[in-house]
C-alpha cells in the first residue's frame, strides 16, 4: 500500500484509499476544473473537501502542499518515475492529468500547444477578471461607493467573452470538435459569472450566441455534472 505519511496534509485529511490520486479542493470555479477532468478521464481518485469558508487553506497542513494557500491541489501516488507527486495550480494539474492519461489534449504538437494557449487565456484572463466581477458585484466589494472597479472588470469580462464568442463561431468546442482541458478550464467560470455571480446583464451575456450554446453543451455532459459537485460542500 502506498505510504503518504511524508505529506503533512495526509495527517489532517487522511486517505482512505492512499493508492488513488488525492484531490484537495472545494467546488469553486477553480476547484471543479480538476474534479471535472478526473470524472471525464475516469482516473480513480479520492476527494477531500478543504473548507475555504473556514480558511482551511491557510492551515499548516494545507500550506505544506500549496504554499500559496489556494485550492485545488493534488497528490498523485503514482507520479513520474514511480514516485508520489504533489502539485498545485489548477492549470498545471489539468495539463498533468491530460499528459498522464493521454486524454483531453490533442496528440499533435501544434494542436496541443494551441490548446494550452487557451488554458493560459483562462488562467490569466477569465479567472482573475470574472472573480473580480464576483467580488465587486456580489460580495463585499458591492458596498464600495466608487463603482469604477466594477465597471472596469465588467467591461473587461465582456471583452473576454467576446474573444470566446469569436473563437467558438463555427466550433462545438474550443478546439473544434475535440473537447479538451481548454473547455474544462472555462466552463465553471462562465457558469459562475452568469449564475452564482448574477452578472449576466452587466456583461451583456444575452447578446452572445456561441458562448451560451457552448456552455449548455458542456453542462449537459454527465462528467461535468458530477464534477461540479465534487467535493461535496460540508453540511
Amino acid at each position: 500500500m502506498t505510504d503518504l505519511s511524508s505529506f503533512p496534509i495526509a495527517e489532517r485529511w487522511p486517505a482512505q484509499h492512499p493508492d488513488r490520486l488525492q484531490l484537495y479542493s472545494f467546488p469553486t470555479p477553480n476547484g471543479v476544473k480538476v474534479s471535472i477532468a478526473l470524472e471525464e478521464i475516469g482516473l480513480p481518485y479520492e476527494a477531500h473537501a478543504i473548507n475555504i469558508g473556514k480558511d482551511e487553506t491557510w492551515t499548516p497542513p494545507f500550506l505544506s502542499l500549496n504554499p500559496n494557500g489556494k485550492i485545488p491541489a493534488i497528490i498523485d501516488p503514482d507520479g513520474p518515475d514511480g514516485k508520489p507527486l504533489a502539485l498545485f495550480e489548477s492549470g498545471a494539474i489539468l495539463l498533468y492529468l491530460a499528459e498522464k492519461t493521454g486524454k483531453l489534449l490533442p496528440a499533435s504538437a501544434s494542436r496541443r500547444y494551441e490548446t494550452i494557449q487557451w488554458v493560459f487565456f483562462q488562467m490569466a484572463g477569465i479567472g482573475p477578471i470574472f472573480g473580480q466581477v464576483g467580488f465587486f458585484h456580489k460580495f463585499a466589494g458591492r458596498e464600495i461607493e466608487d463603482k469604477r472597479p466594477l465597471e472596469r472588470y465588467s467591461k473587461e469580462s465582456k471583452r473576454l467573452l467576446g474573444v470566446l464568442e469569436s473563437r467558438l463561431a463555427g466550433r462545438q468546442w474550443i478546439m473544434d470538435d475535440e473537447y479538451t482541458i481548454a473547455d474544462i478550464s472555462m466552463l465553471g467560470w462562465v457558469r459562475n459569472l452568469v449564475g452564482f455571480y448574477g452578472a449576466g446583464e452587466l456583461v451583456d451575456y444575452a447578446g452572445l450566441t456561441h458562448v451560451p450554446a457552448w456552455l449548455e453543451r458542456g453542462l449537459a455532459r454527465p462528467a461535468v455534472q458530477r464534477g461540479l459537485e465534487i467535493p461535496a460542500r460540508p453540511a
